[in-house]
């Protein structure tokens, strides 16, 4: 008999990973042993990552520009957006500027407060949305492509934090793994809207009760675009600039030797008044280390 088991095997209902959002999301918790320590990284990294959100806006806009595939479904109109669409959009078109505002949103959306179910919520209702349920204008995005550019976001940021100038080692592992893990149960939160595995459990539901406009929970506001500058100008001089050589850069773009120049630059000579902004001077200077 073995003796490599240290704890019980757990029980999961089945029915309930296809029925009650609350026991996927736990399960995927345990399975990927999301917990403290990860929610902790994600607060103490959320400057870092918030810092790259444009820069990853960017990218992502630019690799799905690249193909005729991707680049048709920006030629359906949302729910929300009333403005004009370009036939062939380009990265100046008003529906992009509109999908990169929601896009910089939802990032930021991801460095809020994982402990609240609301979170894990609001990243279902996304996988939801891209299969056309909750929208007055369906809209269908093969699963490929939501995976494809998933990979892209997490390769981004990944090699954004790993090449992080200050941050000790431990730290950006830390960022890095509990990144990884939200990401990848977003990722089943979309796929869950895709396969049909637990379909007897759900065959016959009615989701039409669930359109809501796109930002909104509940009836509640949780994503607010307007805040967010979808300046172009403001991007390419506010962010940090992405890794050299990433392959979605434009060709002949000007980037800085790390992702976290400019908001290292933009640091220098900033004077803050009081011990406490000496204080927070110093903090900025060396990272607390945040143990995995």
């Amino acid at each position: 008999m073995s003796t490599a088991r240290t704890r019980p095997m757990q029980h999961i209902d089945r029915k309930s990973l296809y029925t009650s959002l609350e026991s996927r999301v736990r399960y995927l918790h345990s399975f990927l042993d999301f917990g403290a320590s990860d929610i902790e990284a994600l607060r103490g990294g959320a400057k870092y990552i918030q810092a790259l959100i444009p820069a990853v806006v960017n990218i992502v806009y630019h690799k799905l520009l690249q193909y005729d595939i991707t680049a048709r479904t920006f030629t359906t109109r949302s729910t929300a957006y009333e403005g004009p669409v370009d036939e062939q959009p380009d990265e100046s078109s008003p529906q992009i500027l509109h999908r990169k505002s929601f896009l910089r949103a939802y990032l930021k959306r991801l460095c809020s407060d994982p402990t609240q179910m609301e979170y894990w919520e609001y990243l279902d209702k996304v996988g939801m949305m891209h299969t056309g349920i909750g929208r007055a204008h369906p809209l269908h995005v093969e699963y490929v492509h939501i995976g494809a550019a998933l990979a892209v976001i997490q390769d981004i940021l990944t090699e954004a934090i790993l090449s992080h100038p200050r941050l000790p080692m431990a730290r950006k592992i830390a960022i890095v793994k509990a990144l990884g893990k939200v990401i990848w149960i977003q990722n089943d939160l979309f796929a869950k809207w895709y396969v049909h595995d637990g379909e007897e459990y759900t065959d016959g539901v009615d989701y039409a009760p669930v359109v809501e406009k796109e930002g909104y929970l509940h009836g509640k506001r949780v994503l607010n675009p307007d805040d967010e500058n979808s300046s172009e100008a403001s991007d390419d001089t506010a962010s940090p600039a992405p890794p050299p050589g990433h392959p979605g850069i434009p060709e002949g773009a000007s980037v800085s030797a790390c992702p976290f120049s400019a908001m290292v630059a933009g640091m220098q000579g900033m004077k803050v008044n009081g011990e406490a902004g000496k204080k927070a001077e110093s903090e900025a200077k060396e990272p607390r280390v945040v143990e995995a």
